[in-house]
């Protein structure tokens, strides 16, 4: 069990952050000046049909559809920090979701939570709140927040983002490193209100552990990344990763290389685990058009390691629908992306990918294959009174050997962030 001491750390922070702003103190002036709040209105539409089965959180009927549609709020408010040699600072994120439309089928949507009946809620939310101290170019942030890092990656690709509670330092003092180290302990998933111990595959671990470093260097178009993490009695995570862009004539090469390396730690909840994951993206870009080729292979007893509920993005073949990370899987990744302001329509994109899986172990079948296709069309207004506005449509097939599900998907996501301040 995590200690008290935990608990009660965001709040003690909180309460010291609060303490240092008298009202008309000059040593707050970067608390308000610094500050940036927004408000994103997103409106989100999600439409998944089961090709081959039934919707699998949907019990003892047919249920070939998972569907939804929310009106979703989130205020993002953060301050500067104070003057003085240290600095203090706060972070707000308030979330509030509102059904507009789901029935007994918005189960697998992850939109809103789910009753113990199956009906989806009317309305959720929560409140996040991070305390922040800044020395030098060293801070520390306790509380919670939208955490984005390479072994625990926050998910927002719904109707509110995954949020995780914990404590985090981040160092810049060496020119180009940056070092990272922290904890984090409650995990609230991207469709629930509560805070949830951190889990994997639905087993509760304690404190999730994590330190890291990343260099950039050659004009800053390199960079060398090393991180451990442990999911405490469950499992523990090493990934290692080299990234660099060049520009040769008219295009910009890029590469993206990885190794990741998990097992069991400490009672082994899980029971043993064994996976590691080999890696590598080349990217090409000229004028409006862009390229990448990938590859991606697991071998182990064991799928890829992430905390319940959070994100891809570590993977390279990581998708809206899919990420390819059974045990033993191969699969590769051709994709497109263009932006036709080269046929003069700023603010207008479209990214086609196709993802290829095979020798996976797949619902307990060997060697099963699968998969991907995903296509993004994404506008955002450029100017007028509803500049910045962008309406993402999504649409994926995914298919898959044996028993497991095909599924047909669209997306829609209109997005409107208002400036506060």
């Amino acid at each position: 069990m995590k200690s008290t001491l935990n608990h009660l750390l965001p709040s003690a922070l909180a309460l010291a952050v609060i303490a240092t702003l008298p009202v008309g103190s000059v040593h707050a002036a970067g608390f308000v000046e610094d500050a940036k709040v927004t408000l994103g209105l997103r409106n989100y539409y999600f439409n998944r049909n089961y090709l081959n089965s039934t919707d699998p959180r949907i019990q003892g009927e047919r249920q070939g559809q998972a569907e939804g549609w929310t009106q979703n709020f989130i205020l993002d408010a953060r301050s500067g920090f104070t003057e003085g040699t240290v600095g203090f600072g706060l972070d707000v994120l308030g979330l509030y979701s509102l059904k507009l439309d789901g029935n007994r089928g918005a189960a697998n949507t992850q939109l809103m939570p789910i009753h113990d009946d199956g009906q989806a809620a009317d309305q959720f939310g929560r409140t996040a709140v991070a305390a922040k101290a800044k020395l030098s170019k060293t801070e520390l942030k306790v509380g919670e927040w939208f955490a984005v890092l390479p072994i625990l990656r926050a998910d927002d690709g719904r109707s509110l983002p995954q949020t995780f509670q914990g404590a985090q330092l981040t160092s810049n003092e060496i020119d180009g490193l940056t070092l990272y180290g922290g904890q984090f302990w409650k995990n609230s998933q991207r469709n629930d209100a509560s805070r949830e111990e951190m889990s994997f595959s639905g087993v509760e671990g304690d404190d999730f552990n994590f330190g890291g470093g990343e260099y950039r260097f050659n004009g800053n178009n390199t960079m060398v990344g090393v991180w451990h993490a442990r999911l405490e009695d469950v499992y523990q995570q090493s990934y290692v990763q080299l990234t660099h862009s060049q520009a040769v004539g008219d295009w910009v090469l890029g590469a993206n290389l990885g190794y990741v390396t998990g097992k069991e730690e400490g009672a082994a909840k899980a029971g043993n685990l064994d996976n590691k994951v080999y890696q590598g993206a080349l990217t090409a870009k000229t004028g409006n058009n862009s390229f990448m080729v990938a590859y991606q292979k697991l071998s182990g007893d064991t799928k890829f390691m992430r905390i319940d509920g959070a994100s891809g993005g570590t993977l390279v073949n990581d998708g809206f629908t899919n990420s390819y990370d059974n045990p033993e899987e191969r699969s590769w990744q051709i994709r497109h992306d263009y932006n036709f302001a080269g046929l003069g329509i700023p603010g207008l994109t479209l990214m086609n990918r196709y993802v290829s899986g095979d020798n996976a172990t797949i619902n307990g079948r060997k060697n099963s294959e699968e998969w991907g296709r995903e296509s993004e069309l994404a506008y955002t207004i450029q100017e007028g009174n509803l500049k910045n506005l962008s309406i993402r449509w999504r649409n994926s097939d995914v298919r898959r050997d044996g028993t497991a599900q095909d599924i047909h998907e669209n997306r829609l996501i209109i997005n409107y962030p208002l400036s506060i301040l």
